[in-house]
């Protein structure tokens, strides 16, 4: 299994699920670092959503706020998966702005293809991350969470694609 950015003793709470304690010591960790990196990512959407200027504003506006609506959603599915397996959810903001592996977003951006090309950064690596971890759960015999990060992982390609798409023309494909 790949390294994730919190990689610390974990206190597991008994629980009957089938999984052995060291398996669901390392997927909480896995869990606690994409948790991390999604509630950055959530706010990072919403800098968007709040920060875009120009002609197509509107239409980013309100598709960075559908970006940020998805991944609060997100936020809470790994959080309960964490305490499923007998875990503490790591999930404040300042366990987001400690632990996140992702880039800080700039705060000098007002153009929609400058936010667009921000935000696209953070969800492909956001994605790139769920993709290493959907095959660390398979490895690991966790069907549950394999699900989960595979639904979470399509829904992050779904928004990539919306928000790439702004910036998607024939003079920037030649």
């Amino acid at each position: 299994m790949a390294k994730t950015a919190t990689q610390t003793n974990t206190q597991l709470f008994k629980t009957k699920n089938p999984l052995s304690e060291e398996n669901r010591e390392q997927i909480v960790q896995m869990l606690n670092a994409r948790l991390a990196d999604v509630i950055d990512l959530h706010y990072q959407a919403k800098q968007a959503h709040w920060n875009v200027k120009g002609d197509d504003f509107f239409q980013l506006h309100e598709l960075f706020d559908k970006v940020a609506e998805a991944t609060e959603e997100y936020v809470d599915l790994i959080a309960e998966r964490v305490t499923q397996l007998g875990g503490t959810a790591n999930g404040t903001v300042r366990d987001a702005a400690k632990n996140s592996s992702l880039k800080e977003y700039p705060h000098d951006i007002y153009g929609g293809d400058e936010h667009v090309e921000a935000l696209s950064n953070a969800l492909a690596s956001f994605a790139s991350q769920l993709k290493q971890n959907v095959d660390d759960t398979d490895e690991l015999g966790d069907m549950g969470t394999n699900d989960m990060l595979v639904d979470i992982m399509r829904g992050t390609d779904k928004y990539l694609w919306f928000v790439e798409a702004h910036n998607q023309t024939n003079k920037n494909n030649s």
